[in-house]
């Protein structure tokens, strides 16, 4: 079943940042997407589960493997003309390690934080 976003009004819209950044860590992965908030959808993701990502990586679960997909979720992003993503970190994320390969690859490729 599919829950439709709650309705706000315009005037709330303007204060919300609309392209949100997730970040997902396994033992064995790495993923990162762009959630557009208003509509509760995936804008764009990137993930060291991908198969034409996988030949390239010598590892799919370390920081260099952070930095690659967050290298390549800058890329898709500016495809898409997204030019600027807020970052959401869950309690036991600190920028640090993957978090921060992730974020830092971000910036190089041009895309701004909020």
């Amino acid at each position: 079943m599919v829950i439709p976003p709650p309705v706000r009004p315009p005037r709330i819209i303007n204060y919300l940042k609309p392209y949100v950044l997730k970040m997902h860590f396994t033992n064995k992965y790495v993923s990162a997407q762009v959630i557009h908030a208003p509509t509760a959808t995936v804008a764009s993701s990137a993930s060291s589960q991908e198969k034409t990502l996988r030949s390239s990586m010598e590892s799919t679960r370390d920081v260099s493997a952070a930095g690659k997909i967050g290298k390549i979720l800058g890329e898709r992003l500016l495809l898409k003309d997204i030019p600027a993503v807020a970052v959401h970190l869950k309690r036991e994320q600190r920028y640090h390690g993957k978090v921060k390969a992730v974020i830092d690859s971000l910036r190089e490729v041009g895309v701004k934080l909020l």
